[in-house]
């Protein structure tokens, strides 16, 4: 289920990839990386506000998990939260994120 709902995240069959991951989840509900997948493919949807829980799920469960604070942070920048969101990617890159890096040079500036 994990595989098959990260690939339907690439294929953008984001509600395919819900239904995958929420049976990951069943299964293993201490699988942070199943929660990131979830909020992937809630952001994808646009349940931006589902999708932050599940992020924040995921870093309960796995504090160094770079990806959920990027991800996070791109949900906290679509519903305005562009303070919250630079601090996301802030802590992304402490964690090794490079990428975020990037988000913040575009979005954060003063």
């Amino acid at each position: 289920y994990y595989n098959r709902g990260v690939a339907k995240i690439r294929l953008k069959d984001y509600q395919g990839a819900l239904q995958d991951n929420n049976k990951t989840i069943e299964i293993n509900p201490n699988d942070a990386e199943a929660y990131l997948n979830r909020g992937a493919a809630k952001e994808g949807l646009l349940d931006y506000r589902r999708a932050i829980q599940d992020f924040n799920k995921a870093i309960e469960i796995n504090p160094n998990l770079a990806l959920a604070y990027v991800f996070r942070g791109i949900a906290k920048f679509a519903l305005g939260d562009k303070n919250g969101a630079c601090l996301d990617w802030s802590k992304a890159g402490e964690l090794g994120d490079m990428d975020a890096y990037d988000s913040i040079k575009q979005y954060c500036k003063e």
